[in-house]
Parts: structure tokens; sequence; C-alpha cells
């Protein structure tokens, strides 16, 4: 049985596990070197008519650690997968053998290295924004149903302290996340 402080807290906690897993994907889409079909993740291709996504109309595979194999499901597919990939922002040249798509992942540079860590550590501060947000609210909505005399002061303390833990929580739990990810860039 959950006591009326945690039904209260349960939304704003929940907003900010879906920013963690939020992050978590973005950090996923970004390259470190090694080739990860998570890349392709944002790419959509045109499919008589319809954008759709590159995963759903080919097999991607990871033949080797830097490529990726893309084999279409409908080979009249590959131009218009080759071309969706050229209009990415991913950075990287397909090379089109007529059935399969191939994509080679450079060695990353020192410079381009440290320029995608300076981008993780960005993408980690504007979720830890988005979370001091989502406690900015959970604390206003607590005053409010405090001045409507819902809630007793000692219930309102009580409820800042419970949010403020539970966003130090999720603040940690992004920083891991974002050292493990620059890590793994920095990871020659």
């Amino acid at each position: 049985m959950q006591s009326a402080n945690e039904q209260l807290i349960k939304p704003f906690e929940d907003r900010m596990k879906k920013s963690v897993d939020a992050l978590e994907n973005e950090l996923e889409t970004i390259r470190a070197g090694r080739a990860n079909p998570r890349v392709l993740d944002r790419i959509t291709v045109d499919y008589y008519g319809a954008q759709t996504p590159i995963n759903q109309v080919g097999n991607i595979t990871v033949p080797e650690a830097r490529m990726l194999q893309i084999a279409p499901y409908d080979i009249s597919t590959l131009k218009n997968i080759e071309k969706a990939i050229l209009a990415s922002d991913i950075g990287i040249n397909p090379s089109n053998d007529g059935k399969i798509i191939r994509l080679v992942f450079p060695e990353l540079t020192e410079e381009r290295r440290k320029t995608l860590a300076k981008e993780v550590k960005k993408k980690g501060d504007d979720s830890k924004v988005a979370l001091r947000n989502i406690r900015r609210d959970a604390i206003d909505l607590f005053k409010k149903q405090q001045k409507k005399s819902e809630l007793t002061e000692d219930d309102l303390k009580s409820l800042e302290t419970d949010v403020q833990k539970i966003t130090d929580k999720y603040v940690e739990e992004l920083d891991k996340r974002v050292e493990a990810k620059t890590k793994e860039i920095l990871t020659v």
C-alpha cells in the first residue's frame, strides 16, 4: 500500500525516469568509433511514399567492429536507403554494391572524441535541467495544495524533502550514464 506522499510524488518520479531514459536513448545514437546499429535509429527512408525507419526496410548487421551492413528486404529501396544515409548527420558515406550497403566507421580523431565528449556532457546537463524543472513543478503543485489547505505545513516539508531525494537519485543516475559514455568515447 502506497502512502499519500508516494502517490503524490509518483507521477513526478515517472517523468524523471523518462528523462533519464530519453538521455540514454540519445547517448546510444552517438557513435564512439565502434559500429552500433543504434546510430541509424533517427534515419528514415522514403519507402513507397512513406517515411519509414531504416531498421524496418532492411536487416542491419555488424560484421566487423567498425562496419555496419544494411541488407534491404526490397532491393528496389537500395538507392533510397543510400540517399537517407547521405542526408543524415552521421557523417559516413555509404558503399553500395548493388545488393547491400556498407557503412565503415573511421577511427575517431582526438579532436572529434573531445567534441563528442563535450556534446555528451551538454546533453547530460540539459537532462539535469529537465529533472530540476520536474522537481520545481512538483514543489509548486504541493505549495498550491498547501495553500488550499489540502496539505499541512509538515506534509509540504516532507514532500519537498522526498522530491529532493528522488531528484538527487536521478541526477546521480544521469551522471553515471554521462560518465560511462564519455569514457567509451575517449577510449581509443
